[in-house]
């Protein structure tokens, strides 16, 4: 007797190995799916303006990083004391307005640079609910403004294809690009909504997955809702993965979208990384001393691997 429906996932076109560089983006699974492929000691990183909910900001968010934008100083509103960008993540904020436009404008700039290096790019859609401003424009965030200030209204498919549209036929053509739609429920939407926008955005991943080649799809929230489809692997609000599903999802991540050779690589990397964060009893004894001579050794043996950091750890105790 079966109790469990596991998703079988086809192998990705991505080749992501220890020199592919990659840039995640989107909702806070995106965090997570960067924070992974960090310990892991891929070449990752994260969009430097924070989390995005939605693909229209997502969009907007890419072309300003391409475009080398100018933040709009009109969009900085005060939230609890700080100032911040209706356009960005409340993780970039300032002490005065002119603080925030400097730190949204110095995002700007790292994203730019992380999406000229990219090889790989990551975007995880969160909601086709969006707000927007009298002017139409959709916010990334409300940051606890009056509701009044804003209209919410549903992305459709056709809006999200035509957004990503240029960008894909145009500076990401010879890009790689992993669409996911974030397993993270919106129960503020309400259930009935929330399941409305997934399947908004599950539709419009799939349309520039037929419309592109260089793109594909990574079924994160089927993982969720399908496979492991328990309350039990949600945390304590019912809202966002548990580890051990993240634990899951991760696993189907990298036997799908990693190289073969990455693969065999990945626990070996594991235990450099699990030995550099041991807190020896005694630091200065001769067997500590010998532990790190050999995790040398190790990782000399994977010169593909950035052990910048670890190398540096080790050496310093020899």
């Amino acid at each position: 007797m079966t109790f469990h429906t596991e998703i079988e996932i086809p192998r990705l076109p991505l080749g992501i190995d220890y020199t592919t560089q990659i840039l995640a983006m989107g909702s806070c699974f995106a965090e997570r799916v960067a924070e992974r492929l960090r310990c892991a000691k891929f070449r990752a990183e994260l969009s430097p303006t924070g989390i995005l909910f939605n693909p229209a900001s997502i969009v907007r968010t890419l072309t300003a990083f391409i475009e080398g934008a100018e933040p709009d100083g009109r969009m900085i509103v005060e939230r609890e004391g700080r100032y911040v960008s209706l356009m960005a993540h409340s993780a970039i904020a300032g002490d005065s307005r002119e603080q925030a436009v400097d730190a949204l404008l110095k995002a700007y700039r790292e994203g730019g640079q992380a999406v000229r290096n990219a090889d790989v790019l990551i975007l995880t859609f969160g909601t086709a609910w969006v707000y927007t401003l009298p002017s139409g424009e959709v916010v990334a965030n409300c940051h606890k403004q009056p509701q009044r200030n804003f209209l919410r209204r549903r992305l459709s498919v056709a809006e999200i294809v035509g957004l990503f549209r240029p960008l894909l036929a145009g500076a990401f053509r010879d890009k790689r690009v992993l669409l996911t739609v974030s397993p993270v429920r919106h129960l503020g939407d309400g259930l009935a909504e929330n399941a409305l926008s997934k399947a908004t955005l599950r539709v419009a991943a799939e349309e520039l997955c037929a419309e592109f080649d260089n793109v594909c799809y990574f079924p994160a929230y089927e993982c969720m809702v399908d496979d492991l489809r328990d309350y039990r692997f949600y945390g304590v609000d019912m809202v966002h993965p548990s580890e051990q599903a993240v634990d899951y999802i991760w696993e189907k991540f990298t036997r799908c979208a990693l190289t073969p050779k990455a693969l065999e690589l990945l626990p070996r990397v594991a235990k450099v990384v699990t030995a550099a964060a041991h807190r020896a009893s005694n630091p200065d004894s001769a067997e500590y001393a010998e532990f790190c001579r050999r995790n040398l050794d190790i990782i000399e043996s994977m010169p593909e691997v950035d052990f910048s950091e670890e190398k540096a750890l080790f050496s310093s105790k020899i």
